[in-house]
This record gives structure tokens, C-alpha cells and sequence, in this order.
């Protein structure tokens, strides 16, 4: 039997969102910085001093009109300026400006290659989780999400499942995960994951995979739909789920 998602919906699958490359942000500042750089290449120090005095007079025009003096980019050119004449003032005489062999500009470039490499990895990780997302929505429609294996990241998917459904709780995802969880299959196998599922799961799936590990350790063999009411008790009583959780498991034989 096909599914409803989101209760009341019907069983189209939802449209994915368009992963858009996040842009880097306009900077006026850094703008006016390189300009003074691509001006100043090449000049020495005469030249450079000489460029500094007349971006001090258009600073001080510029100070003259109210409309610009919200303005970012004109006093970071001239910041600039005075750096490069500083640059050049302490360097062997006759040295020409270099951005190449500019330390502060090779450390921008640095760091400007560094977060436009986060920006990719960003953008590929929402691609992952948006493509991962379809695929579990379809395992639901074909009635076999739970005979799928979670895999690292489902954690992340699950939240993306719950923004799409406009913060519905589904219960059926979470019951998937809870059991994966409690019987340690696909990365849950890896202690590490599951030490991670701590932080990543809400409260109500880490205390049903807490109460399915002590159910099934009092009656070894109990398959999945037998404990169905574990599902329903941590989703009314996650804290009540999780405290009958913690005694069972203090009330446990040694060497259990």
C-alpha cells in the first residue's frame, strides 16, 4: 500500500529543492583594496607616494558630501595606499610594488581560496542530502524504507525530509533510524556513529533506540512490529521512554 506524506498529502513525491551555488559576498572594502593594489603594481616608492597624496585629497572631497559617508570602499583604497607606501618605504631602494610578492595579499588569496573551497564542499554536501532525501522518499512509497540500511549522513537527511514536510514529525523515518540504531546496522555498526547519533538524533528517536535495545535483550527474537508501542510511548513520553530505558537497563542481570 502507498503511503501518505505528509498526512493528508497525497503521494506525489515533494520537488526538490534547486541547490544554488552560494555567491561570494560583495565586500566594498576588499573592492577598494585591490584597486589600490592593480594600481599601485610596478610603481616605487616616489610613484606610490605620489598616488597616496591624491587619494588623500579625494578622501578629503569625499568627506565634503553627505551621500558618501557611508562609504567603505574609498577609505580601504586609501588604507591600502598607505600600507603599500609603508611596504615600500622600509624596502631596498628602487623595489617596485608586487602583489606577488606581497605578503598580506598572498595571505587574502589564502584565505579567499579556502572559503570558496568551504563554499563547494558546502554545496556539495547539500546535493548529497537533497539526492539521499529522494531516495528514502521513494523507499517510502515502495513500502521498503525498512529494509534499507541507514548510511553516514542519514542523520542530516532526516532533518531535510522534516523542512520539506514543513516540520511534520514523521514517524516512520524516525522509527527506521531508532531501530537502526538500537540493532546497529549500516553505520550504526561503527561505535563512533553511534557515539555521534547522540548529537545529531532528537530526543524522542535516541530514547526509542534505548528502550528497543533493553525490549530486546528481555525477549530475544521480538521482531520490529512487536514493538510498535515503544514507538508510540517515545513519541508521547520521550522522557518517561528514555527513564524506562535506563531502568531496565540498571535492572539487567550482570553479564547481561
Amino acid at each position: 500500500m502507498t503511503r501518505m506524506w505528509p498526512p493528508g498529502g497525497d503521494t506525489r513525491r515533494p520537488s526538490t529543492p534547486r541547490v544554488v551555488a552560494p555567491r561570494e559576498p560583495i565586500d566594498p572594502a576588499r573592492i577598494g583594496r585591490r584597486v589600490g593594489r592593480r594600481r599601485a603594481k610596478g610603481m616605487d616608492a616616489g610613484a606610490v607616494a605620489a598616488a597616496l597624496e591624491d587619494a588623500r585629497f579625494d578622501a578629503r572631497q569625499a568627506s565634503r558630501h553627505e551621500d558618501l559617508a557611508d562609504d567603505v570602499r574609498g577609505p580601504a583604497e586609501l588604507a591600502e595606499w598607505e600600507r603599500i607606501d609603508q611596504l615600500l618605504a622600509a624596502a631596498v631602494p628602487g623595489t617596485v610594488y608586487d602583489p606577488d610578492a606581497d605578503g598580506v595579499v598572498q595571505a587574502e588569496l589564502a584565505a579567499d581560496a579556502a572559503a570558496a573551497a568551504a563554499r563547494e564542499a558546502e554545496l556539495r554536501e547539500a546535493a548529497r542530502i537533497a539526492a539521499r532525501a529522494d531516495e528514502l522518499q521513494a523507499l517510502r512509497e515502495l513500502g521498503t524504507l525498512e529494509q534499507t540500511e541507514p548510511r553516514d549522513g542519514d542523520e542530516a537527511v532526516r532533518d531535510e525530509l522534516a523542512r520539506r514536510a514543513g516540520g511534520y514529525v514523521q514517524a516512520d523515518v524516525d522509527g527506521w533510524l531508532a531501530h537502526a540504531l538500537s540493532a546497529r546496522l549500516g553505520h550504526y555498526c561503527d561505535p563512533a556513529a553511534r557515539e555521534a547519533a547522540a548529537g545529531l538524533l532528537t530526543p524522542p528517536v535516541l530514547a526509542h533506540a534505548a528502550l528497543l535495545t533493553e525490549l530486546v535483550r528481555l525477549v530475544p527474537g521480538a521482531d520490529v512490529d512487536q514493538l510498535a508501542f515503544a514507538a508510540r510511548l517515545t513519541t508521547a513520553e520521550p522522557e518517561a521512554a528514555g527513564a524506562l530505558a535506563s531502568f531496565l537497563t540498571r535492572a539487567r542481570p550482570k553479564g547481561r
